[in-house]
C-alpha cells in the first residue's frame, strides 16, 4: 500500500557543463531501505522555462511527468506534488549537481551527474534463470475502455497443451509486470513457482509503466480492475487456457481489486488475497501509518499527533463532495496545522500545496472513500486471503478478519484465512516487519507463502 513513499536514487560523476546548460538527462541514486534506486530526470526547454520527466528504472517506471521544473542561479527546482517529491538541488563547478530528495517529508540526500549509474548487483537466490523449463510468451491486450495497450507475460507449463491459468495483479505505485521493488521481482519468482508447477501465469506491467500504456497517475483502484479485466478477456481468446480455470492473485491493493473483479464476472473460478484489504480506506491507513511508526522509533506522542491529524483530514475527505471547497478547506488546515509531518526547510505554503495535491489525487481520494466490505459480500468464488503475522503496512488481524466476516455475510461459504508466521507484507521471512527489512532480505517470497498457494489453487481447479 501507499506508505513509506516509494523514493529513488543513484551514483554520481563529476562532468563540467556551461553555467546554464541544465537540459538534457541527469542520473543519480537514492540508498533506500537498504538498496540503491536509480533515479533519472530528462530536461528540456520549453518556451522561457524547461520541462521535464523521471524514470525510476529499478522500479520499471518511465516518463513520469513532473509538474514544474525551474533553474535560476545554478539551483534547480523539481516539483511532482501527486508523488510528494520535491528535488532542489545546486549546479556545481564540477558539472554535477548537490541537493535534497525530500518526499513526504522523508528527506534524502541526492546528487546528480551526467553519467548513468550502475545498477548494483544485490542477492535474490530465488530469481529463476533462463532457460525456464516451461514457455514463455511476451503478450499485448487492449483495454478498449480506456484506450490502452497493456504488455505483459504469459509463462505455460508447457507450449502446446490447456492449462489454469492465474492473472497477477499488483500493489500500490507503478510496478512492472514482475512487481519490481526493493531489489526484488516477486511476481516473477511467484509466476517461475506456479508455471514449473502446472499452472500458466499472465503478469503484466501496470498502465503508463515500462511497456504498457496510458495514464498511471490519473487511475483509480476501479480503472485498475478494468484492466484485470481486460487481461481476463484475453486469455479467453487462447485456446491455451482453460476457460473454466480463470483465477486472480492479488497483492496489497492487487488483493482490494481481484474482489472487484471477481464480483462482476461470475467465470472467476478463484481468487487469492495476499496482503488483501477488508476495512475502509481510512481506517487502513491509521493503522498502517501507527503500525510503521511505532516500528520505526516513533513516540507515542508523535504517533497520537499523527493520527488526529490525518483523521481530522481523512474525515474532511470522506463528507465532501465538492472538490473546490474541499481544496481550499484542506489548504487552510495544513497551513493552520503543519505538524510533525512537515519537512524542515519547508515554508508552511508549499508544504500545505503538496498535501494538498497529494490527497487530491484520485487514487488516494477513492482509496480513502472505499469500503470494501460491499464487493467481498458479492464475490462468490473459492477465496484464499493469506496475510503475513509482521505485516505493518496491511495489519492482519484487522483485515483477515473483515474479509473472512465481508465474505461470509454475503453467503459465500468457499472461504479459507490463513495468517502465516514472521513473515511480512511482501511474504518474506523476516524480524520486525519494518519496511526497511524488504531490500535487506534476501529471500522474495517465503517457501510457505509458495506453498500455500499452490496447494489451494490446485484443489480449486476443476477438471
Amino acid at each position: 500500500m501507499k506508505t513509506l513513499p516509494t523514493v529513488l536514487i543513484l551514483f554520481l560523476s563529476a562532468f563540467t557543463v556551461t553555467a546554464q546548460d541544465i537540459t538534457g538527462d541527469w542520473h543519480g541514486g537514492l540508498q533506500v531501505q537498504g538498496i540503491q534506486l536509480r533515479v533519472v530526470f530528462h530536461i528540456q526547454e520549453e518556451g522561457e522555462g524547461y520541462t521535464a520527466t523521471m524514470d525510476s528504472p529499478d522500479q520499471g517506471a518511465k516518463d513520469i511527468p513532473v509538474t514544474s521544473t525551474s533553474f535560476e542561479n545554478q539551483v534547480l527546482k523539481i516539483n511532482m506534488p501527486n508523488l510528494g517529491i520535491v528535488y532542489e538541488g545546486t549546479l556545481n563547478e564540477a558539472g554535477t549537481i548537490t541537493g535534497d530528495f525530500n518526499q513526504f517529508g522523508q528527506i534524502l540526500p541526492l546528487e546528480l551527474s551526467r553519467e548513468a549509474a550502475k545498477k548494483e548487483t544485490v542477492l535474490r537466490p530465488q530469481e529463476p534463470v533462463k532457460p525456464y523449463p516451461y514457455y514463455t510468451e511476451e503478450v499485448t491486450f487492449r483495454n478498449e475502455k480506456a484506450d490502452i495497450e497493456l504488455a505483459g507475460t504469459l509463462s505455460l507449463p508447457k507450449q502446446e497443451g490447456v492449462f489454469p491459468v492465474v492473472v497477477l495483479i499488483s500493489g500500490s505505485g507503478p510496478q512492472n509486470r514482475d512487481e519490481e521493488l526493493f531489489g526484488h521481482r516477486p511476481f516473477l519468482v511467484l509466476a517461475d513457482y506456479l508455471t514449473r508447477n502446472g499452472i500458466a501465469v499472465l503478469r503484466y506491467d501496470d498502465r503508463g509503466t515500462a511497456l504498457s500504456t496510458g495514464n498511471f497517475e490519473s487511475a483509480t483502484s476501479e480503472d485498475f480492475s478494468e484492466d484485470v479485466e481486460a487481461a481476463v478477456a484475453y486469455l479467453r481468446t487462447r485456446t491455451e487456457i482453460d476457460k473454466n480455470n480463470i483465477g486472480l492473485i492479488g497483492h496489497s491493493e492487487g488483493g482490494m481489486i481481484a474482489p472487484m473483479v471477481a464480483s462482476r464476472d461470475k467465470d472467476i473460478a478463484f481468487i487469492v488475497l495476499m496482503a488483501g484489504v477488508g476495512i475502509p480506506g481510512d481506517e487502513l491507513l491509521l493503522l498502517q501509518q501507527r503500525a510503521v511508526g511505532k516500528v520505526s522509533g516513533l513516540s507515542e506522542t508523535l504517533l497520537m499527533d499523527i493520527e488526529t491529524g490525518n483523521r481530522t483530514v481523512f474525515s474532511m475527505i470522506k463528507e465532501s463532495s465538492d472538490l473546490t471547497q474541499l481544496s481550499a478547506d484542506l489548504t487552510k488546515y495544513f497551513k493552520e496545522h503543519p505538524g510533525p509531518s512537515k519537512p524542515p526547510g519547508v515554508d508552511v505554503d508549499t508544504y500545505a500545496q503538496l498535501r494538498v495535491d497529494q490527497l487530491l489525487n484520485p487514487w488516494w481520494l477513492h482509496f480513502i472513500r472505499y469500503d470494501p466490505a460491499g464487493t467481498l459480500g458479492e464475490v462468490a468464488c473459492p477465496v484464499l486471503a493469506i496475510n503475513g503475522e509482521m505485516d505493518v503496512q496491511v495489519p492482519p488481524r484487522e483485515n483477515l478478519t473483515a474479509i473472512q466476516e465481508a465474505l461470509e455475510g454475503g453467503g459465500n461459504t468457499q472461504v479459507t484465512i490463513k495468517e502465516l508466521p514472521t513473515l511480512n507484507h511482501l511474504f518474506q521471512e523476516s524480524t520486525t516487519g519494518s519496511p526497511t527489512e524488504y531490500g535487506q532480505i534476501s529471500q522474495t517470497l517465503a517457501p510457505e507463502a509458495l506453498d500455500t498457494m499452490l496447494l489451494w489453487i490446485q484443489k480449486q481447479v476443476r477438471p
